[in-house]
């Protein structure tokens, strides 16, 4: 197998690795130990394995590691700030958007693409936006309300 040495920054953290080529970007950062990130599906179908990359959300079960080469690649772990949650983070435990949890780090880094995006969406915006990923517990009105919640919060934070 080919193996090359990539220069990528995970969570505001420079990261020299050696892949081989067909390395997943989900094998990547859970071999770093972020294993907030979950795979599920492994088609591009649920969004649990959801992470940021260059700032855009991406399937990473289906991106092959090399496209993170000179990139920032942000996790569910790289939202919080040390011990403080991120908002979302936050709005996602105060209205309970979760049950089993398992979801729950993609659609919490989905609703933060969205939000940098767009910081004053309404309940069809998070609809939309939210589409691509899946949850078999909650219904997705909590999820829903959480991210209103989270981008409340973050406009009076400005």
């Amino acid at each position: 197998m080919a193996t090359r040495e990539i220069r990528l920054r995970v969570n505001r953290g420079e990261r020299r690795v050696v892949i081989e080529d067909q390395t997943l970007l989900i094998e990547l950062v859970r071999g770093l130990g972020l294993v907030g990130t979950k795979l599920s599906c492994d088609s591009q179908v649920c969004g649990a394995c959801t992470v940021l990359l260059d700032g855009r959300p991406v399937s990473s079960c289906t991106t092959l590691a090399i496209e993170a080469d000179g990139k920032p690649v942000e996790t569910i772990e790289g939202l919080a700030d040390g011990t403080k949650l991120h908002p979302l983070q936050e709005a996602f435990i105060e209205r309970f958007a979760f049950q089993c949890g398992y979801c729950t780090p993609g659609m919490i880094v989905s609703a933060k693409a969205l939000l940098d995006a767009h910081p004053e969406p309404d309940v069809a915006k998070v609809r939309h936006w939210m589409e691509g990923n899946i949850c078999r517990c909650t219904g997705y009105q909590t999820i829903v309300e959480a991210v209103l919640d989270a981008a409340d919060q973050m406009r009076s934070a400005r």
